[in-house]
């Protein structure tokens, strides 16, 4: 790989932005594909089918074999509220290769006891959030049933391009949420992005199985695609 290339490269990794490192295997070419520019490519639909797989690998093109190295940045999951359900989300993220992040003013709850091994910040989002970043690779959820606590982060949230934002709460509770929003200035489509419920609808009661039908909806908004993912949900 030519110098040039490879320092593009890096610099797009270090700005958590995905790239496609195309090489023509009769020739030995490469180009690097930013995701910015992905949708005027000639290759536009593999590489996007790429970049939501995250994985590398051959793919036939009209111009002949090509290979296609996929850089995504790790998937990042923003846990709003260091409660049950988050002590449950966080192995299973584990598992799967992300990044947790939790934040929670309430310093009794936000502690690296009970969150061994990861990030916690006992913040108020408004706070927190800005300096993280919500990026298109980020997870956002709110869990703590606490409007003081979680609207000032669907805000934050709202206004970036995460791929998946969530809420816990009943059917009831979400709508006196979809009030507070619209009253903030949200617009219909902004606050439909909210999944409320949280989570796949597998009949979850207790705080693991509930950490598992969310993990489920992250993965399906994030390999899917966010249509066939609401889709998905909605079965």
């Amino acid at each position: 790989m030519k110098l040039d290339l490879l320092a593009e490269l890096n610099a797009e990794r270090a700005a958590r932005r995905a790239t496609v490192v195309v090489t023509d295997l009769a020739t030995g070419a490469q180009r690097l594909v930013k995701e910015a520019a992905v949708a005027a490519d000639p290759l536009s639909e593999t590489l996007a089918a790429a970049i939501r797989s995250g994985k590398s690998g051959m793919a036939e093109t009209a111009e002949g074999p090509r290979f296609l190295a996929v850089q995504t940045p790790p998937l990042r999951i923003l846990c709003l509220g260091a409660v049950h359900i988050s002590q449950a989300l966080v192995p299973i993220a584990g598992v799967l290769g992300h990044d947790v992040i939790v934040v929670d003013p309430r310093t009794a709850f936000a502690t690296s006891e009970r969150f061994p091994g990861v990030q916690v910040l006992a913040e108020w989002p408004d706070e927190a959030l800005p300096r993280l970043g919500v990026d298109r690779y980020t997870a956002f959820v709110a869990l703590t049933h606490d409007p003081k606590i979680d609207d000032p982060g669907l805000h934050i949230a709202l206004r970036s391009d995460c791929f998946y934002i969530g809420a816990l709460g009943s059917r009831k509770t979400h709508g006196r949420r979809v009030e507070r929003l619209t009253e903030a200035g949200f617009a219909p489509e902004a606050v439909a992005r909210i999944r409320a419920p949280i989570g796949l609808p597998i009949g979850a009661v207790s705080p693991a199985e509930i950490a598992l039908s969310i993990m489920g909806e992250i993965t399906a908004a994030l390999r899917l695609g966010e249509r066939t993912a609401a889709t998905t949900a909605a079965a």
